[in-house]
């Protein structure tokens, strides 16, 4: 099985947030010296405080020491939004192309050059710059000075200042991700399933491909939905941690048996690794090292094909998979610049309708937040996952960033009992729809590709709900191609079990997709 998990300190640290505060807690503790940085238990417990009593941790609303210490206690790239004095309200369309936000951007650069320069005088722009941004107001910068931050905060010039790679619990060499568990971060289980039961876990359809046993029409009426749509003609682009090479079903077997006619593209969006702004690593490809990636792709689109593997729920779909992460988890500077880029780039496909994520984070990024707004002016369907971590811990982190944000469809997971979450999914208000991916009897998560090879693996958690939903978003659409994303939205809620009155939980619930396209009740 293979789900997404939030590392053991950090479940500590939430925990400890549950607990009395002893009289030792209670006593009058020290104000931190503003010269020397928090340390990263300081911050860590700070973040999760904040999210327990808030449900969410923004930046713009730490002091600039707290932003400081995050920043020397990551890899000191520093996320600045920019925008000419006086703008309010939401960003233009070209606001980075236009001459007062370029004038803005100038002065917010030479802004930080002079603080910086303060304490290296030999500091030149480009040393100063971690990131290249063309679409988004937004400048990547390597910041080490404190004065920096609060110049910065001090400037009308500036939308937000925040370190773009610190999360709670990250490696302490931030070069190194491998030093945490959240190197593993949902990676590493992608292989085939063995044990899986014709006729219980899977059916055999006509051809020889295996449906899930969640894609059974008392959950959300997929294959009867099929009979009306199968995804003909929408693209859907799957921002994860890539798409496995040796995946043939996500390669050139992608077109066999009834799939035919669809395209599908392996992209990349993150960036090398590098060290003081000067790139180390290796040059990124779409390569899937993790498995999540190629697992999501799978469970949205695989073919119905010929060879017994998996079919995906839009098998006639068209699809585009983009790495833009390391793991699901992202908590990196690099990570957030590879997803902001990977939705700027489906905003600036007009082919591209609809965008499924199933990674996410505990605290806000502003830079991401602009590229979600991007895409969505753009009319795109944004769906994402609204979280996963241990069953013990599931309850107490509700809907995880980006889902939360009001241009994102937050989606979730639930047992065929139809009234529970799954083990490891997060609820609440923010989620719109739910989609059953675990069974109660033997715990048997949905059905979907492995890394290599035709016999399933499975994969459980908001992750396999959401690229799904993107699925069955993907046969509403194809089945009303004229329609804007608004009335697909509007015939999804119309379909769904709770479209009389939505659940503070589950959202409008799930959704009868066979309904949404028309075919009569089962």
């Amino acid at each position: 099985m293979h789900t997404s998990t939030f590392p053991a300190a950090l479940l500590a640290l939430l925990l400890a947030s549950c607990q009395s505060p002893t009289d030792e807690q209670l006593a009058p503790q020290p104000t931190p010296d503003p010269t020397e940085a928090l340390s990263s238990q300081q911050l860590d417990a700070q973040i999760i405080n904040t999210l327990r009593e808030t449900g969410q941790f923004d930046w713009n609303k730490a002091t600039a020491h707290f932003v400081w210490s995050a920043l020397t206690r990551s890899d000191y790239v520093l996320s600045v939004g920019y925008q000419p004095a006086g703008c309010t309200g939401t960003l233009p369309a070209d606001a980075a192309g236009s001459s007062a936000w370029q004038e803005a951007r100038a002065q917010v650069l030479a802004l930080i050059l002079a603080e910086e320069r303060k304490a290296r005088p030999e500091l030149t722009l480009a040393q100063l710059t971690a990131y290249e941004e063309k679409v988004l107001p937004v400048v990547d910068v390597t910041v080490r000075q404190l004065s920096t931050i609060k110049a910065l905060r001090a400037s009308k010039l500036v939308r937000y200042a925040e370190p773009m790679g610190y999360e709670p619990n990250r490696p302490t060499d931030a070069a190194n991700k491998g030093a945490s568990s959240l190197s593993s971060s949902g990676c590493g289980n992608n292989v085939a399933m063995p044990g899986l039961l014709p006729n219980e876990d899977f059916t055999v359809l006509p051809g020889g491909s295996k449906s899930s046993w969640n894609q059974a029409n008392q959950y959300h009426g997929i294959r009867a939905a099929w009979s009306q749509s199968t995804g003909q003609g929408i693209k859907v682009l799957i921002i994860d941690t890539g798409c496995s090479a040796n995946q043939e079903n996500l390669g050139a077997a992608f077109n066999q048996g009834q799939s035919t006619g669809r395209t599908v593209e392996r992209l990349v969006t993150l960036p090398r690794t590098t060290f003081l702004g000067i790139p180390t690593g290796p040059v990124e490809t779409p390569d899937d090292d993790c498995g999540h990636g190629t697992s999501m792709a799978g469970a949205c689109a695989a073919p119905r094909g010929t060879d017994g593997a998996s079919v995906g729920v839009a098998y006639n779909a068209n699809l585009i998979v983009v790495r833009a992460a390391e793991d699901v988890f992202l908590d990196g500077s690099r990570e957030v610049k590879g997803v902001a880029d990977a939705y700027i780039l489906a905003g600036n496909r007009p082919d591209v309708r609809i965008i499924s994520m199933s990674m996410g984070r505990l605290t806000s990024s502003g830079q991401m937040t602009d590229a979600i707004h991007y895409a969505y002016t753009r009319g795109k369907l944004i769906l994402c996952a609204a979280g996963t971590s241990f069953d013990w811990s599931a309850g107490l982190v509700g809907v995880i960033y980006p889902a939360s944000l009001p241009e994102a469809v937050a989606v979730t997971g639930v047992k065929d009992n139809l009234t529970t979450r799954c083990d490891e999914c997060h609820v609440g208000a923010d989620v719109e729809f739910s989609v059953v991916m675990q069974r109660s009897s033997n715990d048997l998560r949905a059905l979907t590709l492995a890394m290599d090879g035709d016999d399933p693996s499975t994969v459980g958690g908001s992750s396999v709900a959401t690229s799904s939903m993107a699925g069955m978003t993907a046969l509403v659409w194809s089945r009303y191609p004229t329609e804007t994303r608004a009335q697909i939205m509007s015939r999804l809620v119309a379909a769904s079990s709770n479209r009389n009155a939505r659940s503070s939980s589950f959202g409008w619930g799930r959704v009868n997709v066979a309904a949404a396209v028309g075919v009569p009740s089962l």
